[in-house]
């Protein structure tokens, strides 16, 4: 039987023993059980961090949508607050420039009534004579005329301060107006951003997006700011009011005592013409009483003249009588009783020719007088007649003060003068149409 044998050959590596390679194999088994054990770690820690992660950052997003909201709901709010104010301002405004616009018209008013009393005062100057009086109607007429004066002053006054206070609540309520719009928009851009999700497709990485924007404040700068200008609107609307019942005072206030001062005027104008009729009639019966008085005394002047020229051919008679006996001759040229008889007749014609005489002059002296007198009087009562037409054209005048809106209720002239006729009863010392 024949051997064979197979031949071997050997790598040329180093050779390990059984316990080396078992020892390996331990390793590897223990490197391996490490290494799923720390992939297990990993995984587990993989899935912990993807869970926290995932509900931290839905938890993020729900707290910044929850801020972003209630970031909205807050602007609404303030929104709301400044909208209020600025609807009272936008009413207060209009009703000022109302309560403005009413004053001057009012103010515009008082120009017809001044025109008017400036006319009543230039037709009052135009009187005659003695009857250029500061009377109590002249006084009150120029009182009146300082009411409309201190009136147009006083209007003016309040609506030169509704307009400045226009002008401060037309600034507020541009600011106002202002910063609602801003609002608004920082509303409309927060309602954006809380619509966008992880999903959106108009989302990216931005450079910066942590930084400081430029002119930024702090939320407590913006909530003082905020208070600051509803605070400020409250400052203004406060005294609105005021200014608004002041204007409608200051008209009421005006109209009432204009109203009260015209009154005055017409009665003391009145009273004037009832005292001019009264005088002027008083005057006429003067005038009728010396022009009885004067024909009176022509009369009588006619008749002492004949008395003087009566007496003058008396006193020829006795005087021719004694020459004529002075023509005596002889003893019988005496200073007998016919004698003495006649030089007492001759004495006592010329006395009563005397007398006569300076009657005749008193007389004619008395007739001048009473002739100037009554040319005075003729001339006062074409005075007082001319005085009386211009007070009763000044109170026609004056029915343009009783329309419109500055001035008194309308009354009928007419029913009114025959009222006035009634009371101070000149029924008959007027004279018929």
């Amino acid at each position: 039987m024949s051997f064979h044998s197979v031949v071997t050959m050997e790598k040329p590596l180093q050779h390990i023993s059984l316990s080396d390679w078992h020892a390996r194999l331990s390793r590897l088994r223990n490197v391996a059980d490490a290494r799923r054990a720390d992939a297990f770690a990993i995984r587990h820690a993989s899935r912990m961090l993807r869970n926290e992660t995932r509900i931290e950052g839905d938890w993020a997003n729900y707290e910044t949508n929850e801020a972003l909201t209630d970031r909205i709901a807050e602007l609404n709010r303030w929104r709301e607050v400044i909208a209020k104010t600025f609807e009272r301002i936008e009413r207060e405004i209009y009703m000022l420039q109302e309560e403005k616009n009413a004053t001057e018209r009012e103010l515009e008013t008082l120009a017809g009534p001044i025109s008017v009393i400036g006319e009543v005062l230039t037709m009052r100057d135009g009187r005659l004579g003695s009857e250029m009086t500061y009377d109590e109607a002249d006084t009150e007429i120029k009182n009146e005329l300082c009411i409309l004066e201190n009136n147009q002053r006083l209007l003016a006054d309040r609506c030169q301060k509704a307009w400045e206070k226009l002008t401060r609540l037309e600034e507020v309520r541009f600011k106002i107006g202002l910063e609602i719009e801003n609002k608004l928009e920082a509303v409309d851009l927060d309602n954006s951003q809380l619509a966008l999700d992880r999903n959106a497709a108009n989302i990216s990485y931005k450079p910066d997006p942590m930084r400081n924007p430029k002119n930024c404040c702090s939320y407590e700068t913006w909530l003082e700011h905020v208070k600051n200008m509803k605070q400020m609107a409250e400052n203004e609307l406060a005294d609105t009011y005021a200014i608004r019942e002041a204007l409608f005072v200051c008209r009421e206030k005006a109209r009432n005592m204009l109203q009260a001062q015209q009154e005055r005027a017409e009665h003391t104008i009145r009273k004037r013409v009832f005292e001019t009729q009264r005088a002027r009639n008083e005057l006429e019966w003067q005038k009728l009483k010396m022009k009885d008085e004067m024909e009176s005394a022509v009369c009588e002047l006619k008749n002492l003249e004949d008395a003087l020229r009566d007496k003058t051919d008396a006193l020829k008679l006795a005087e021719t009588r004694l020459e004529n006996r002075a023509q005596r001759s002889g003893m019988e040229l005496c200073l007998d009783q016919a004698h003495d008889m006649l030089c007492q007749e001759v004495e006592k014609l010329r006395e009563i020719r005397r007398l006569l005489m300076a009657k005749i002059d008193d007389s004619k002296a008395n007739f001048n007088l009473l002739s100037d007198h009554a040319q005075k009087i003729d001339v006062d009562l074409l005075n007082k007649e001319h005085s009386l037409m211009t007070d009763l054209r000044a109170i026609d005048l004056r029915q343009r003060l009783k329309g419109g809106e500055f001035g008194l209720k309308v009354i009928n002239p007419s029913a009114q003068t025959d009222r006035n006729i009634v009371l101070t009863r000149m029924e008959n010392e007027i004279p018929k149409a």
